[in-house]
């Protein structure tokens, strides 16, 4: 069961240090913590990060992450809830200790990286210790480092973050990009406004596809590597100006799905959305661990032509209503009471079902070049997220340097999806030059 109707919020800082009993965690950590012991579904997402050159040790390894990492607070919390009651409302409760050695693990991977990816994403992290850990395994290029981490502890923004505190950078490569904040027009939205707004948003809207149901207790991962210039090449395709490379991948995903069948024979009867998660930081929040996003459904569209298809989600995701939406979403779902009741549990099933939302599609990019290990450099990023209890695909392009990597999740029933779906999206995307 899930405690609120939709899976957005704001999340707050780590508790105050010497409050040993810790601190309420916000909406959508709670959200996100609650659905993690139920059966077939696991709230643990990955971060693959690739490494061309010699790994370090795992003994400097841990000395690294000790030194980079013990910093934040965040990476100290455990989760919880009070005494023995499991609908308590659940609390993140701080360490007394940083031990690199309880979380940094050299991994094998005899059978592959991707295969051990889709292991290690099927499995819990355990209730005692602080929900992440750092896996060094071999790949024939180099080396990758996997954070495997809960979801309630970390979003995709803070894996960006911790990643690029980690490794060795030029001094010229700038920070990730501030969003500013002076003159915004949705800063301080007024509450009714949000109300209506997240109102509109669990209407349904959203065509099943024909593998939703529920997923079995396996995964499935496949990836494929996209050279920047043809994501660029894509974001120029438009004579409107140029497209984002968040819409470039979400109409590249909207051709592969119909390329690959899975959209049915009416595909706008009721349209194929994809829950797409946005950032809500401010511009002084970049280092802020946590989750601090909010979801938007963007309608994929089903034409035949690419740059048709770009052109129509471009239009959708330029809009400021779309970052005012998810500003809104983020500032209801934070302000609600912390407490469980029975339309906010049925609303959150309801956010989980294939009727809210087809398919989860998310973009992230380091903004940074020249990243490394000593003399081993970063060459790829890609993410794994979880997925839902009758949503079977989760699609991400995690963007660094000179490539993209675009890459998809299923449970094990749909092995086939995820190993074909990347390789279309990257034809897809290919397909758009003018």
């Amino acid at each position: 069961m899930t405690p609120h109707p939709h899976p957005t919020g704001l999340a707050l800082g780590a508790p105050a240090a010497g409050h040993p009993s810790g601190s309420a965690m916000p909406p959508l950590d709670a959200w996100m913590h609650r659905d993690q012991s139920s059966g077939t579904i696991c709230l643990t997402w990955c971060l693959v990060a690739w490494f061309q050159g010699s790994p370090p040790s795992l003994a400097d390894l841990r000395d690294r992450v000790r030194r980079r990492w013990g910093r934040y607070e965040r990476l100290r919390l455990t989760p919880g809830t009070p005494g023995d009651a499991p609908d308590a409302w659940p609390r993140w409760t701080p360490g007394p200790d940083f031990s690199p050695e309880h979380h940094v693990v050299a991994s094998p991977a005899p059978d592959g990286l991707e295969v051990r990816a889709a292991q290690l994403l099927a499995q819990p992290l355990g209730p005692a210790r602080p929900p992440w850990q750092l896996h060094l395994l071999p790949t024939d290029e180099g080396f990758a480092l996997l954070l495997r981490t809960h979801h309630a502890l970390l979003d995709g923004v803070s894996a960006i973050t911790l990643l690029r505190a980690l490794l060795d950078a030029p001094t010229a490569v700038p920070g990730p990009r501030a969003r500013p904040t002076a003159g915004r027009a949705d800063a301080g939205a007024p509450p009714r406004f949000a109300l209506t707004r997240a109102l509109a948003d669990v209407l349904p809207r959203a065509r099943p596809l024909p593998f939703h149901g529920p997923v079995d207790s396996r995964r499935a991962v496949g990836w494929s590597r996209v050279p920047m210039a043809e994501v660029t090449t894509a974001r120029d395709a438009l004579p409107s100006g140029r497209a984002s490379a968040n819409a470039v991948f979400l109409a590249a995903t909207a051709g592969a799905l119909r390329a690959a069948g899975a959209t049915g024979r009416l595909p706008w009867l009721p349209g194929v959305c994809a829950m797409v998660p946005v950032d809500v930081r401010d511009g002084d929040g970049p280092e802020v661990l946590g989750n601090h996003y909010a979801t938007v459904r963007v309608p994929l569209p089903a034409h035949d032509d690419p740059r048709r298809r770009l052109a129509a989600v471009d239009r959708f995701t330029r809009r400021a209503e779309f970052k005012r939406r998810a500003r809104a979403q983020a500032l209801l779902v934070s302000s609600r009471p912390r407490k469980h009741g029975p339309l906010g549990d049925a609303l959150g099933r309801y956010a989980n079902s294939p009727l809210y939302s087809s398919l989860l599609c998310s973009s992230v990019a380091t903004h940074a070049s020249g990243l490394g290990i000593g003399p081993a450099r970063l060459v790829g990023i890609g993410g794994l997220p979880p997925l839902g209890p009758e949503r079977a695909l989760a699609v991400t392009m995690f963007l660094h340097d000179t490539q993209a990597v675009v890459a998809a999740v299923t449970d094990h029933g749909h092995q086939r999806l995820a190993e074909r779906l990347p390789s279309l999206i990257r034809a897809e995307i290919h397909a758009m030059r003018p």
